[in-house]
């Protein structure tokens, strides 16, 4: 083992003790791994298509309830689609919705937020009072709007909520970029006749990591319950595409007389959300000096 691994294995001992204190960030991360699991594992853990409708099986109840079938182990929908296969199927859309809406608003946010706080000047006035205007609307009142505009469907869910996520990461990093860019490395990289992209890029970057990583952690949650908010309006995946949200509003109608249909997706929104926020914060109490202990 070379001295550079033994200080990158020191250096992950060190944040996973730290990590491995907070409680609640084991289990988001245990929450977040159960579902990437399903996520990755779909068509073998669902039992059946989850498009696929047994005629005669309509509302069936859990098969712990009364009328239960155990070929329908949490029951089936008003169509007659299994449940059980539609939530694992819904586990993959929703971690991919996470999965591109981060990458998206990760990569414009932090373009535009290192640009901002290297460059400053008319160039940072211009991006930070366009963020301001941004941030002054309710974020998914704006999602509805962008998806109303370029018309009801998963893609266009998942621009709508990249959109709006994209100023937190670019106010994030302009503020670290600007935190950065008077330290004497960058001072010394200028001396030696360093381009500005490079010192942007190869110099202060690689410093604005740690806030991003938990921003990103925390954008996946952002950009599943608005996803989920936007289906749930029918904005966003339609049918019969097996996605939470909509699930939720193909199932409202029977909340009385079925609320397993609303009930379950409503968990693993409510669990997947939870897991990630948890895991963001574990994150930022590991990588932050000052809340270790």
């Amino acid at each position: 083992m070379t001295s550079a691994d033994a200080e990158n294995q020191t250096a992950f001992q060190e944040f996973w003790f730290y990590f491995s204190q907070n409680k609640g960030a084991v289990f988001g991360l245990t929450m977040v791994s159960f579902f990437l699991v399903l996520a990755a594992f779909a068509p073998w853990i669902a039992p059946h298509d989850p498009t696929k409708i047994f005629e005669g099986f309509y509302r069936l109840p859990p098969v712990w309830a009364e009328g239960g079938n155990s070929r329908f182990l949490l029951g089936t929908d008003d169509v007659g689609r299994d449940l059980l296969s539609r939530l694992v199927y819904g586990a993959r859309i929703s971690m991919s919705i996470g999965v591109l809406v981060v990458l998206f608003s990760l990569s414009v946010g932090t373009g535009l937020g290192l640009w901002a706080g290297f460059k400053g000047g008319m160039i940072d006035t211009v991006i930070m009072r366009v963020v301001d205007i941004l941030m002054s609307l309710p974020s998914i009142l704006l999602a509805i709007v962008v998806v109303s505009v370029l018309g009801p469907s998963l893609f266009n869910a998942i621009i709508a909520v990249s959109m709006v996520s994209c100023p937190a990461f670019i106010r994030l990093v302009r503020a670290s970029a600007l935190g950065e860019k008077d330290k004497q490395y960058v001072m010394a990289s200028r001396s030696f006749g360093a381009s500005g992209w490079w010192i942007a890029v190869v110099n202060i970057l690689p410093n604005c990591m740690a806030p991003i990583i938990i921003q990103g952690t925390l954008g996946f949650s952002e950009g599943i319950l608005s996803a989920a908010g936007l289906g749930f309006l029918g904005l966003g995946a339609q049918p019969p595409t097996a996605e939470w949200g909509t699930m939720l509003s193909d199932g409202r109608s029977f909340i009385e007389s079925s609320p397993w249909l609303v009930t379950l997706p409503g968990l693993c929104i409510f669990f997947v959300v939870l897991g990630f926020n948890l895991f963001g914060d574990g994150l930022r109490d590991a990588f932050d000096p000052k809340l270790k202990k």
